[in-house]
């Protein structure tokens, strides 16, 4: 289908990837997008799931709300990261099929491998083993969708995809410690070290933890582009194709701020899954998916807008 002229219900508009996402819709031509707030529609709570259907009357659903964080954040809130995302998710889709919407498109996360996934990581070893540890609740819910969206899509012929990005950065990532994921970790480190004159920063586990990373414009437009093109039961992973330890991104990162200190590392905190990179293969043959943006530039265009944003006046309430 395409998406010009179509109502779409963006979940998780508000936030990191949702902008991206909610700006791609507008490019191409949607007629209403409608971006629920969890004051208005907390979607934990089953009501609120069907009355957000009921007001907006969407064509297409993308189902981007979750509550998500860093390793930190994941061992420290096990439990409600797995209800409240495994409830967000499993009210949503079967209000969309009791309310007959055309298209659903659930994102899942790439914690959902297992642990000692062969790299690159292909879609048909999803169910190959458990997830790491520190992640695995998170990971395991947002699974759950994926096994929910076969099940209606047999049972129901409800037309719902799900896709697995990896790890996202850019513009408007969450920049705060508590929660914040590893690249906007290390920038607001590195450019806080340089406004402070500190000689160091320091970085979790030992770096050699390998990850690869999807600017996360290039992310908006592999989900807006699936959600056209794609019609299918299998689970398809959004990446960019690459693998780079984590030794190598700080060292990328303090390049590209400028900080020139010491980095200390603390191998008593854990390294996460020991290596991520996606076979990407599936996106680009079933709708034409492929990364545009280089690792350095999105990192130096993300560095920009972090520097920007951080002195910009706080607005008068």
């Amino acid at each position: 289908m395409s998406l010009a002229g179509k109502r779409v219900v963006v979940t998780g508009g508000s936030g990191f990837l949702g902008r991206h996402v909610v700006s791609e819709l507008r490019a191409r031509g949607a007629a209403e997008v409608t971006v629920p707030r969890k004051r208005d529609y907390d979607l934990v709570e089953r009501d609120a799931a069907r009355g957000l259907l009921r007001d907006a009357r969407p064509d297409v659903v993308i189902h981007l709300a979750a509550r998500v964080g860093g390793i930190g954040a994941n061992r420290e809130n096990p439990g409600s990261f797995f209800f409240e995302n495994l409830m967000m998710g499993v009210q949503l889709v079967e209000e969309c099929r009791l309310q007959k919407v055309a298209k659903v498109v659930t994102v899942g996360t790439i914690c959902s491998y297992p642990k000692l996934t062969p790299v690159p990581f292909r879609e048909e070893e999803l169910w190959s083993g458990y997830p790491e540890e520190t992640n695995a609740p998170y990971g395991l819910a947002k699974k759950m969708l994926l096994v929910q969206g076969q099940a209606y899509r047999q049972q129901y012929g409800l037309d719902v995809i799900h896709l697995l990005p990896v790890n996202l950065y850019g513009p408007w990532d969450n920049f705060d410690p508590a929660v914040s994921h590893v690249i906007p970790a290390l920038i607001k480190k590195c450019q806080d070290a340089i406004d402070q004159g500190a000689g160091h920063i320091e970085a979790w586990g030992t770096g050699r933890a390998s990850r690869e990373f999807l600017y996360v414009e290039d992310a908006a437009q592999g989900i807006c582009l699936a959600a056209e093109s794609y019609d299918g039961p299998e689970p398809v992973n959004l990446g960019a194709g690459f693998e780079i330890t984590i030794r190598e991104l700080v060292e990328t990162i303090t390049r590209l701020t400028g900080f020139k200190g010491a980095i200390r590392w603390d191998p008593n905190q854990p390294d996460g899954q020991p290596r991520r990179c996606l076979d990407t293969s599936r996106a680009e043959k079933l709708f034409g998916f492929r990364a545009a943006t280089s690792f350095e530039d999105g990192l130096r265009r993300t560095i920009e807008w972090y520097r920007k944003e951080r002195s910009s006046p706080i607005p008068a309430r």
